[in-house]
């Protein structure tokens, strides 16, 4: 028997019964959703940020005119903002100050990574910073005055065998690139930590171009004097860059710094803080099997060196399953660290 016209038939009757009787089902149900959403959506942040170093070999730029271009780029881009002037006008000044610090150091991190990648290549360089969690394990505790924590120390002490099957795996050549790889990560550590004492002082977006903008003029003013204290990431700072470079640096302020960091502070919504780090966690994983992937820079490296690798991130994600059962980090912070930063 056919349903009456412009009626509906008794499945979708009972269906719409159902979920008026049981509403609480149909909110699991769009909860679980949004979780899944935001976990893909994570981890597509995760493999864009991985390309950050598959982007800093491909271009051509030395490491001091390469990170001054995408430090700028990203600033100029969230300048246009109106949100972010209003965040600025609002944040008092010895906050704006502060934050300006931390963005020196953000860009001495991203100007020593990029160093590290010009002087081994992209997988010695996202190794080294997996090197941060450990590193920032044993720091925060003395900038954030925090409990020191023995755990973390024993976890610090445990990724030393991994650090030393890298160095062993690595050609003696590219030794130089695992000094300015793990000097990043120390500076990953600093400036995490940092943020994370202040992770309440102000809009996401008006602290990321604070700190750009203060590394921009850092960089700047440091220029002159490079090519005699790091001559191998010296380069003229006003380099035009080729076509090519042009199109690679637009990607790399864009598609790897601001959108993924819009997408991150979504997802982080619906996703625990275990989960997000866990998926974080994974950068260096993505970032060596792009470069093995599109550079075949397996070739290049031992058995020894992902023997190295894996017993690294072993002890970063023993790390993150620890700090996981301690607190819940703010969407923010883990946004504004690119994988520990909008910074890599």
């Amino acid at each position: 028997m056919q349903p009456p016209k412009g009626g509906r038939d008794a499945p979708s009757v009972m269906a719409e019964f159902r979920t008026i009787l049981n509403p609480a089902r149909d909110n699991a149900r769009m909860r679980n959703l949004d979780a899944t959403r935001a976990l893909w959506q994570i981890h597509f942040c995760v493999l864009l940020w991985g390309f950050t170093a598959i982007l800093g070999k491909l271009i051509t730029l030395p490491a001091l005119p390469l990170v001054w271009w995408r430090m700028l780029l990203v600033t100029a881009a969230l300048a246009l903002l109106p949100r972010v002037w209003r965040g600025l006008a609002a944040m008092p000044s010895r906050t704006r100050l502060a934050y300006a610090g931390i963005g020196v150091l953000v860009a001495l991190h991203w100007l020593t990574f990029y160093g590290a990648i010009k002087l081994s290549n992209a997988s010695v360089a996202a190794t080294c910073m997996a090197f941060a969690t450990p590193i920032t394990a044993l720091l925060e505790p003395l900038l954030t005055r925090q409990r020191f924590r023995p755990a973390d120390l024993c976890l610090g002490v445990l990724s030393l065998p991994g650090i030393w099957l890298v160095v062993g795996g690595v050609p003696a050549g590219m030794h130089a690139g695992i000094v300015a790889g793990v000097v990043s990560a120390v500076f990953v550590a600093v400036f995490s930590s940092l943020n994370k004492r202040m992770v309440d002082a102000g809009d996401p977006l008006t602290i990321t171009a604070l700190e750009l903008g203060a590394g921009t003029l850092a960089l700047s003013l440091l220029a002159p004097w490079m090519a005699a204290l790091i001559p191998a990431f010296a380069g003229p700072l006003l380099m035009v860059p080729s076509a090519m470079d042009a199109v690679w640096l637009v990607a790399l302020a864009l598609a790897c710094t601001l959108l993924p960091f819009a997408l991150c502070l979504v997802a982080l919504r619906k996703l625990s803080a275990f989960t997000a780090q866990m998926a974080v966690n994974l950068e260096p994983v993505y970032a060596i099997a792009l470069a093995a992937l599109l550079f075949d820079e397996q070739q290049e490296l031992s058995p020894g060196f992902y023997l190295g690798v894996a017993f690294i991130l072993a002890v970063v994600f023993a790390q993150g399953l620890l700090a996981s059962r301690r607190t819940s980090p703010h969407a923010e912070q883990i946004g504004l660290s690119e994988a520990h930063h909008v910074a890599d």
